[in-house]
């Protein structure tokens, strides 16, 4: 696979790596057997990074990585985060105290003494930007990670952390139906030599095989309560994306190829996480790096999917509380 540079002076890596949020049961059961098996199909694929979080499943997706590399003995370079609390006064916590005692749980459950990124999950209001990269800062000396990154943030708090201790990656949704990085965060990450780390790119299943369905989602599972996937919009978005998967299927592609194909074209130092449970599911989407979009590739996406094309908002607004707006 091809590769690409983690930060301006972090490791080289995949240029996909995978999103290992279903490993812990967010998007329906799954077994230790299925997640060996993807990681398997992964890593034979070429990917070498692995991006992960202590809440994914409470710890779970962490400890299947874990025996992963205890059984296999590769050396991917992983991702984790932390910052998320269980005190409802506080749900967002920064503090150097929670963020070191949350990556020593997670260097545990991965049995490994040290990660190659490690996130703030989100950015803690009550904690300053400066404050956050310091504790990054000293972790990183201490060897406990390799480089630190910023999820859910906006360009004043990537620029303010940044002129403390650089900042390797910054992870924010974006894909073809979530724009709003554009509005100067990608840019700025450019420009600072930041990678930028695209989470569900693939639009939490509205680009897979089969496109997702809300008519099949479990009544708990959070996708009911995005508004994109609710009865007045859905059949809005859900006309778009037919005609982008038969543009696709036009092209010989699975639409979730030809989604993170796009993604890479943007910039160079785009690096997607599409996540997946299974083996089969990675398959379709795997050989994106070695699509090549034409101009007339990327005129069709545009006006199939042009810019604000998606009717609703990505997150409700309890899950949009945690995240930084800019625009």
């Amino acid at each position: 696979m091809r590769q690409r540079h983690l930060g301006k002076n972090g490791p080289q890596v995949s240029a996909l790596g995978l999103g290992c949020l279903s490993f812990g049961g967010m998007f329906g059961p799954t077994t230790e057997a299925e997640t060996l098996r993807t990681l398997d199909a992964a890593w034979d694929a070429g990917i070498t990074f692995l991006d992960t979080a202590n809440r994914y499943g409470e710890g779970v997706s962490e400890t299947m990585i874990g025996q992963w590399l205890k059984t296999r003995g590769h050396r991917p370079h992983i991702a984790t985060k932390a910052a998320f609390s269980d005190d409802p006064a506080r749900r967002i916590d920064n503090r150097p105290e929670h963020l070191r005692a949350e990556l020593e749980g997670s260097l545990k459950r991965l049995r490994v003494d040290h990660v190659t990124l490690f996130y703030a999950h989100r950015h803690d209001p009550l904690v300053p930007a400066e404050d956050l990269a310091g504790t990054m800062q000293r972790l990183q000396e201490e060897g406990k990670i390799l480089g630190y990154g910023l999820s859910e943030i906006g360009p004043y708090t990537l620029e303010r952390c940044h002129a403390v201790h650089p900042v390797t990656a910054v992870q924010n949704e974006y894909s073809l139906w979530t724009r709003t990085p554009e509005l100067g965060l990608i840019q700025r990450c450019a420009q600072l030599g930041v990678a930028f780390v695209p989470f569900s790119p693939l639009a939490r299943g509205a680009f897979g095989t089969p496109m997702a369905d809300p008519a099949s989602f479990a009544p708990t599972e959070f996708r009911t309560r995005i508004p994109r996937f609710q009865a007045e919009n859905w059949p809005h978005n859900k006309a778009k994306l037919d005609a982008f998967h038969a543009f696709a299927r036009t092209r010989g592609l699975t639409p979730a190829a030809v989604a993170l194909a796009w993604l890479l074209d943007r910039a160079p130092h785009i690096i997607p996480i599409p996540g997946t449970r299974t083996a089969d599911h990675l398959r379709a989407w795997v050989l994106a790096p070695e699509i090549d979009l034409s101009d007339d590739d990327r005129q069709e996406i545009d006006r199939l999917l042009p810019l604000g094309w998606a009717w609703g908002d990505r997150y409700d607004d309890q899950q949009a509380a945690t995240v930084e707006r800019y625009s």
